[in-house]
């Protein structure tokens, strides 16, 4: 994976998010805007993309995208809980249509005990609610094959985004609850059928 895959993928998600007319923000610590740099580095891209938010420290993740200091105390900054509110916050700052986070370690440095290098979540949050969160544990691969292959998976978690209310307005278990009750209904004439049966007595 490499920078063909992340110049492919974002001309992909540009054209679907044109196609739907959906705007786009990136917030990002260990990517340092690589992100923001592959999509706006695709000409016609100031159409999808509003903003990138680049937040490497504690305090930039507070300030810019309203990340709460005791998500940060009690989880880290390279956590699930982080990510996600880094996305949320960069819908919300950005009032864009679908964002996505990176948090990670992407070395040689800076592992702790249970986050090793290589260990990057990301989150990706859209204006309709639905938000998706992935791990990923590259391993020490090295920090340019860390960030890249974040680079490709941020953009993935887009385009699952922006194709995403077709996909999720199948699964409606509440519709296919309703069936039952339909069939029951002949039952219920059934029971009026019963009155003619009277006279007999």
């Amino acid at each position: 994976m490499g920078g063909s895959d992340a110049r492919a993928l974002s001309r992909s998600l540009l054209d679907l998010c044109r196609m739907r007319k959906l705007t786009v923000a990136t917030a990002e610590s260990c990517t340092g805007g690589l992100v923001a740099g592959a999509l706006t580095d695709i000409p016609g891209s100031s159409d999808v993309i509003d903003r990138g938010f680049v937040t490497y420290s504690n305090d930039a993740k507070r300030a810019m995208l309203g990340v709460e200091a005791g998500t940060l105390a009690n989880f880290g900054a390279v956590s699930k809980e982080t990510a996600t509110a880094m996305a949320v916050g960069a819908l919300e700052r950005a009032g864009v249509d679908l964002a996505v986070a990176i948090t990670g370690i992407a070395g040689p440095g800076g592992a702790t005990p249970g986050k090793p290098v290589g260990l990057v979540h990301f989150a990706a949050a859209a204006r309709d609610g639905r938000i998706i969160h992935r791990e990923h544990r590259f391993g020490a691969i090295g920090r340019s094959a860390v960030r890249q292959r974040s680079v490709v998976e941020a953009l993935r978690m887009l385009m699952d985004l922006a194709r995403g209310p077709q996909a999720q307005s199948k699964p409606r278990a509440a519709a296919t609850r309703l069936r039952p009750r339909v069939t029951r209904s002949p039952r219920r004439h059934a029971v009026k059928r019963r009155p003619p049966r009277s006279p007999r007595g």
